[in-house]
C-alpha cells in the first residue's frame, strides 16, 4: 500500500466527490444541514492558516475535546493542515487528574473545546502549564479571557491566506506520511494512560484496510456517528473511512446537557436514516432493549409472534457462514410480518452494524442477525489505529471477530513469542502500516509493546481453520487456576448477564485458587418484580450461575472449573463515576479486584461460600428495599 497523508486522502476525495455531502449537523432541533467535501477542505485550510496566524508551529500539540459536530472534523483537519498534532480527548474525562495528565503530558499549546467542555476546563486552567489559548468550537456566549471563537480563527486564516498565499502551502509541504497526526491516550485500564502516536499513514492505511475488508462503502451511504468522536474505532471507521469513500457522516443533534444529547439519538436516527452504524456492546444492548420494549407495548400477541420469529431465525441463521436448511419459508413470512416493521421503526435504510470496542456477546449477534440488521463483530486496539479484524456481509462467523484486515501480518504466539500451531491459543501479534509509531515520551513501553516490528496486543486468541480470529480477552485479566491453566472470563461474564434478568453486572475471579468466584451486581427492578425476599433473591442468582454447571441449561457452554462456585453481592454498580468502568464502557478489572479484595478473599471460606451468606443477605435486603 502506498504511504500517504490524511491531507492526500482528503484531496483525493475532494477531486472525486467535491460536491457530495460529507458532514451533516443539526444546530437547532433536528433539522440537518450538510457541508460538501469541497467546503470542508476549504474551511479546514482556512482554520489551519488561522492557527498559524495565532502562533501555532509545526509539531505543536492541540487538545480537542468536544461532542461530535462539524467543527470537530474541520478543527482536526485544520490542525493537521497546519502541521500540528491533534490530541483528541474523551468528553467523559472529568477530573483534574485525568485531564491534567493528558494535556500536560502531551504539552499542548492550545485546546479546542465545545461549550459543555470548556465549562469544566475553566476552573482547571492553572493546571495546564503549556496551554496558551483556548478555541471555542461554537460558543453561544462571548469567549472569556485567553479564549477565542472558532470563527475568529477562520477570519484570521482568511487574512493570512490573502496576505501570504504561499504560507499555508509551505507548512502543508512539511507534513509527511510518517508525521504524527494524533496522540491518542489509552482509556485508563492502567494507572498511567499512555499516549499512542498515530501517524498520517497509520490512519490512511487502516481506513483503506477497513474498506477493503468489508468490500467498500458506497458514496451514497450515511452513518450517524454515535460513538464519541475521539474513540479510535469511530475516528478511523467513521471520519476517515467515510472520507475515503465519499460517503457522509452525521453527528447526533446537539443538546445543552449530555442527557439531552442522549435523548436526541432516536430523533437523529430517524432524520439521518443511516445505512450502517458503528456500535459497542453497551450501545447494542440498549438498542435491543428499546426494540423489545417497543414490541411489548404492542401487546401479548405481537410479543409471542416476535419470540417465535426469533426462534425460527436463530435456527435458520446458525452462525451465519453455515446458515440454511429448513425454515426458510417461515422466516420469509416472519420477516414480512415482524422484522421488516422493526427495521422500519429503527432506521429504514439500515443494512448492518459494525461492532467493536469490546467482545460482543454471541446472543446479541444472533438477535440483530435475526431481525435483518446484522451486527458484524470486529476487533481492534488503539495501537493498531485500531482495526485488526472484522466480520462482513460476505464473510462472517457469529462468535468470531472476523477475518484479519488485508495488508497486515498476524500471528498467534506463546509466551516466548514463538508462533503456535494453527488453532492453538496464544497472544495475538500484528505487523503492518496500521501499527502505531510508539508511545509519546515512553520509549520503554514502546520497546516492550513493539518487538522486532510486531505489535504485541496483550490479547489472547486463536485463528480457526477457516481463517477467522477468535479473541478471548486480555492476557492480563485471565482466570488462572491453582494448576496454572488460564482462561478468559469475558465470554462467561457476558453470557451470565445476557441470560439472567436478575444480574446486571458480573466480574469473575480466580488467581491460582481452588475455584472461581464472582462479584455480582443484581438487577433490583427485576428482583422486585418477582417479589423476592433477600434469601429468595440469593437463590435466584445462585440458580442463574448454576445453569452453567453440570445438568444446567447452559451446561457445556464453558468448562466447569471457570463457572463461579461462590459469589458476593455488590450493591454499587461498576461505573465511570466510581472509577470501575473506563471511557469505552469496559470494566477495569484490576480496580474492581483491588476495591473488593476482602470480599473476594472471604468467598474462599466455608461460611461465606454460601449463596445466602450473611453479607449477601444484608446487601440484598438494602438493594430490594
Amino acid at each position: 500500500m502506498e504511504n500517504r497523508t490524511i491531507l492526500d486522502l482528503l484531496n483525493e476525495s475532494v477531486e472525486k466527490y467535491g460536491d457530495r455531502p460529507y458532514l451533516y449537523e443539526a444546530r437547532k432541533g433536528v433539522q440537518y444541514t450538510s457541508l460538501t467535501y469541497k467546503q470542508v477542505q476549504e474551511q479546514s485550510m482556512q482554520f489551519a492558516a488561522g492557527l498559524m496566524a495565532i502562533g501555532i508551529e509545526a509539531g505543536d500539540r492541540i487538545a480537542l475535546i468536544s461532542e461530535g459536530k462539524n467543527n470537530w472534523v474541520i478543527g482536526e483537519l485544520g490542525i493537521l493542515h497546519a502541521g500540528a498534532i491533534s490530541v483528541p480527548l474523551s468528553v467523559k474525562l472529568q477530573t483534574e487528574q485525568d485531564l491534567g495528565f493528558r494535556i500536560n503530558h502531551s504539552e499542548c499549546a492550545a485546546v479546542l473545546a465545545s461549550d459543555q467542555q470548556i465549562a469544566k476546563l475553566r476552573p482547571m486552567k492553572e493546571l495546564f502549564s503549556t496551554v496558551k489559548q483556548y478555541i471555542l468550537l461554537d460558543p453561544e456566549d462571548q469567549p472569556g479571557e485567553d479564549e477565542r471563537s472558532f470563527e475568529s480563527v477562520l477570519e484570521a486564516g482568511k487574512k493570512l491566506m490573502e496576505a501570504r498565499p504561499s504560507a499555508l502551502k509551505e507548512r502543508m509541504a512539511t507534513v509527511a506520511p510518517d508525521s504524527p497526526a494524533n496522540i491518542s491516550y489509552t482509556s485508563g485500564t492502567t494507572a498511567n494512560p499512555k499516549g499512542i502516536i498515530l501517524t498520517h499513514n497509520n490512519y490512511v492505511c487502516n481506513a483503506e484496510q477497513a474498506i477493503e475488508c468489508i468490500r467498500g462503502i458506497p458514496p451514497h451511504f450515511r452513518t450517524l456517528l454515535i460513538l464519541p468522536w475521539d474513540h479510535s474505532f469511530g475516528h478511523t471507521a467513521g471520519i476517515y473511512a467515510f472520507m475515503k469513500s465519499g460517503a457522509s457522516i452525521a453527528s447526533v443533534a446537539m443538546g445543552k446537557t449530555p442527557m439531552e444529547v442522549l435523548r436526541n439519538v432516536p430523533k437523529s436516527l430517524k432524520a439521518i436514516n443511516p445505512h450502517l452504524l458503528m456500535s459497542v456492546p453497551a450501545l447494542a444492548s440498549n438498542f435491543r432493549k428499546n426494540i423489545e420494549a417497543g414490541i411489548e407495548k404492542k401487546g401479548k400477541l405481537t410479543a409471542l409472534l416476535f419470540k417465535k420469529a426469533l426462534k425460527t431465525a436463530y435456527a435458520y441463521n446458525k452462525e451465519g457462514y453455515n446458515k440454511g436448511g429448513k425454515g426458510r419459508l417461515m422466516l420469509s413470512i416472519y420477516d414480512k410480518l415482524v422484522f421488516s416493521k422493526v427495521r422500519q421503526s429503527f432506521a429504514g435504510n439500515m443494512q448492518f452494524f459494525i461492532g467493536g470496542g469490546a467482545l460482543l456477546d454471541i446472543e446479541l449477534q444472533r438477535f440483530f442477525y435475526a431481525i435483518g440488521i446484522p451486527m458484524y463483530q470486529g476487533y481492534g486496539l488503539s495501537e493498531a489505529t485500531p482495526i485488526i479484524s472484522a466480520n462482513s456481509s460476505h464473510a462472517h462467523k457469529l462468535g468470531s471477530s472476523g477475518k484479519p484486515v488485508p495488508h497486515m501480518d498476524i500471528k498467534i504466539v506463546d509466551d516466548n513469542l514463538n508462533e503456535t500451531p494453527a488453532g492453538e491459543k496464544g497472544e495475538i501479534i500484528i505487523r503492518g502500516g496500521n501499527v502505531m509509531k510508539g508511545y509519546w515520551k515512553n520509549p520503554q513501553a514502546t520497546a516492550e509493546t513493539i518487538v522486532d516490528g510486531w505489535l504485541r496486543t496483550g490479547d489472547m486468541g486463536y485463528i480457526d481453520k477457516d481463517g477467522y480470529l477468535y479473541v478471548l480477552g486480555r492476557t492480563k485479566s485471565l482466570l488462572i487456576s491453582d494448576d496454572g491453566e488460564k482462561f478468559s472470563p469475558e465470554g462467561i461474564e457476558e453470557s451470565i448477564v445476557s441470560t439472567s434478568p436478575f444480574i446486571d453486572q458480573c466480574v469473575l475471579y480466580n488467581n491460582q485458587k481452588p475455584y472461581t468466584t464472582a462479584l455480582v451486581v443484581p438487577n433490583a427492578a427485576e428482583l422486585k418484580k418477582v417479589k423476592a425476599d433477600p434469601e429468595q433473591a440469593a437463590l435466584l442468582i445462585a440458580k442463574a450461575l448454576n445453569e452453567y454447571g453440570k445438568g444446567g441449561k447452559h451446561d457445556g457452554l464453558f468448562p466447569h472449573r471457570w463457572i463461579p462456585s461462590a459469589f458476593a453481592v455488590i450493591e454499587e454498580p461498576f461505573s465511570e463515576q466510581n472509577g470501575l468502568v473506563n471511557s469505552t464502557m469496559k470494566i477495569v478489572k484490576h480496580k474492581v479486584y483491588e476495591r473488593y479484595a476482602e470480599r473476594i478473599d472471604s468467598l474462599y471460606t466455608p461460611e461465606r461460600k454460601q449463596a445466602a451468606s450473611a453479607e449477601n443477605l444484608a446487601a440484598l435486603k438494602r438493594i430490594i428495599n
